[in-house]
Formats: C-alpha cells, structure tokens, sequence
C-alpha cells in the first residue's frame, strides 16, 4: 500500500486490524486498492512531469547558450561587414577623389599642351619677321645716315646739281621735315620690334608650361611676363578705363619650381581678378549711373618670409567671393561663370599646383563688393621641401 495512503488512513481511522471483518470487506478492499493506485499513478506523473521539465530546463539553457553564441557570432559578422564597408565606402570615397584629381590633371595636361604647341607657333611666326625686321634697322639706320651725308655734301659741293636738287626737293620733298622725321620713324620702329620681341618671348615662356623638371626661377619674371600676356585684358572694354598694377617686389633669391605650372597659377588668379573688377563696374554703373567710380587696381606683393619661404599676395578691389560659395572655390570644375566662359577647373588645378607639387600653402580673403586677396606660400626649394 502507498505511503501516503497509509498515512490518510491512519489519520482518520486509526489503527486497522488488517485481519479484521472491515479491512477483508471485498469493497473496501478494492477501493483502498484504486486509491492506492491512484496514488501510485500520481507520483509517477508527478515524477515524469518534474522530469520532463527538467529536460526543458536543459534544453531551454542549452538553446540559450546555442542562441547567445550565434547572436556572438552573428554580432562579430555584423561587425566584422561594417568595417569592411566603412573601409569600402572610404576606399571609394579616396578612389572617387583620385580619378577627379587625375582627370583634372589629364584635362589640364592636356590643355597645357596644346596649348604649348599652339603658343609655341604663334612666337615662332611671328619672330621670324620681327628678327628680320628688327635686324635690318641697324643698317636701315646706317643707309639713311649715308644717304643724308650724301645728300648735304652733293648740295655743298656741286652747284648745278644742287639748283637740279634744290628745284626736285621744293616741288616734292620736304627735306628740312624728312631729315628731322626719318630718325624718329626708325626709332618707333625699333621701339615696336622690340615690344614685339618681349611679348614673343613671355609667348616662348608660356609655351613650355607642361615642362616637369624643377628649374630655378625668377618670380618677378614670370609674374611680370604674366601680366604681359594679359596686357589686353587690364583696358576694360565696359568703360575704357585700365586697371592699375601695383607692384611691392621684395627682393627675392631664385626658387627652386615648376615655373611654368606657377606661370599656369598666377595667370588663373590674374584673369579672376580682371573679371571680378569687371563685374563689380557693370554692377555699379547698372545701380548707380553718376556715381564716380574709384580706380580699379591689381596689387602684387612678394615678399621674403623666413629662409626658406616666399609669400606672393594678389588682392583687387572687384566684386568679391560671395561667402555662400567660397567653400567651394577649390573644388574641381566648380565655377560661376556661364557656359563657354573657362571650365571651372582654374581655382582647383591651381591649389594642387601650390599645395601638391609645391608643398605649399594657397589661402584667400574676401569681402563682397570691396575685394579679394590670394596668399601664395612656397619654399624657396621644392626639393627639399619633400
């Protein structure tokens, strides 16, 4: 008989006589016998189902663990591909800059040469007569000096020709005139020729622009040779008027460069500058007619920092930089002036000109409507400066 029964029966009927005539009762025999039973099935259910739970406990637990070691590794998978796409996403990032730096590079390389070659056969052209013109002066010169000898000593010395002569020069040449204009006349002549020969030469600098090899250059020179190319540009067509160029030249030792790339950026920044003035003139005479216009200026300073440094400082007193657009001057082909007017890419090639070939410095200030300054910054050598 199961304990529990045996114990419930003791509780509430005491001591049983198991030989006595209600303990042999059939009936009572057989439900103390179900009871029993009952009470057996219960404790093996009770059994089972602690059992059974503890199984699920386990399996819970080990789910758990299974689930917290592939939430572990799902996490260091996820973490793992983040990083790989950051590095992607930064690769893409620098690969994107790159193929813009190179295809600025590729455009500008390529203009340069053109260019070169263009320049470069305009000069010759055009110094081929201006040599042949400019060389026979001298003897021009010479000629005339004989010829005018010539003529005074023939009107000195011989009497009949000289009536012949004086009777010739009355009626068609006014000799006293041509002896006074002739010298004066060669004199421009030489004086063209070798303005010509300047500007041919500033033509010859320019036509070696993509030249890779560092040279020791004057900066005084190229920026002087610079302005001469632009020498058109600074007589503005909108009223006539020229623009003033101030220079404050230090003196400066030979730099060490790419001159002809520093050539590329001084002309980029010169041109902004004609163009911001322009723009600042037509604005003033559209909003104000008869005010008086103060005198539009191009201000070129050198100076020597230290050593091993130059500054180059280029300011005007045109239209400025609007302050919504001056984080983007550098940026490649970003440009506000209309189609067909410069690609846009004037600013951005020359910052890498300064600061990638130069290991330079390229800054500017501006204040709408009043001006702009460009500060340059290189080393006196570029090759050490690596």
């Amino acid at each position: 008989m199961h304990r529990l029964l045996q114990r419930q029966l003791k509780r509430y009927l005491g001591d049983i006589d198991p030989n006595s005539h209600q303990w042999q009762n059939l009936q009572w025999q057989n439900f103390l016998n179900a009871v029993d039973d009952a009470y057996c099935q219960y404790e093996n259910d009770h059994y089972m189902i602690e059992r059974s739970l503890e199984l699920s406990s386990e399996e819970l637990l080990q789910t758990n663990n299974q689930l917290r070691d592939l939430l572990k590794t799902v996490e260091a998978q996820v973490t793992q591909r983040t990083a790989e796409l950051t590095e992607a996403n930064i690769e893409l990032e620098r690969t994107l800059i790159d193929l813009k730096k190179a295809q600025t590079n590729l455009i500008q390389a390529e203009k340069m040469s053109s260019l070169g070659q263009l320049v470069a056969g305009i000069a010759h052209e055009i110094n081929n007569p201006v040599n042949f013109i400019h060389g026979n002066l001298a003897y021009l010169r010479r000629y005339m000096n004989d010829l005018m000898a010539l003529i005074e000593v023939s009107l000195e010395y011989q009497p009949k020709l000289t009536e012949i002569m004086a009777d010739k020069l009355d009626e068609e040449v006014d000799l006293e005139f041509v002896q006074t204009d002739l010298p004066k006349l060669i004199k421009s002549m030489e004086v063209g020729t070798n303005r010509i020969r300047d500007i041919v030469l500033s033509l010859r600098n320019f036509s070696h622009m993509d030249q890779a090899d560092l040279k020791l250059i004057n900066i005084h020179q190229g920026l002087d040779d610079t302005l001469l190319i632009l020498a058109h540009r600074l007589k503005l067509k909108s009223n006539g008027c020229e623009i003033k160029i101030i220079k404050e030249y230090s003196d400066l030792p030979l730099i060490n460069c790419y001159g002809g790339q520093l050539n590329q950026v001084f002309i980029n920044i010169l041109a902004n500058s004609i163009d911001a003035i322009e723009e600042s003139i037509q604005q003033t005479e559209a909003l104000h007619p008869s005010c008086p216009r103060n005198q539009s200026f191009i201000k070129i300073k050198t100076e020597l920092i230290d050593p091993d440094w130059i500054a180059i400082k280029i300011s005007d007193n045109g239209f400025g930089i609007p302050e919504s657009i001056q984080a983007q001057i550098f940026d490649p082909f970003f440009t506000t002036k209309p189609v067909g007017k410069g690609t846009g890419m004037g600013m951005a090639i020359s910052y890498q000109i300064i600061v990638e070939r130069h290991q330079g410095d390229l800054q500017f200030t501006s204040i709408p409507r009043q001006g702009t300054e460009f500060l340059i910054k290189i080393p006196v050598n570029c090759a050490k400066s690596k």
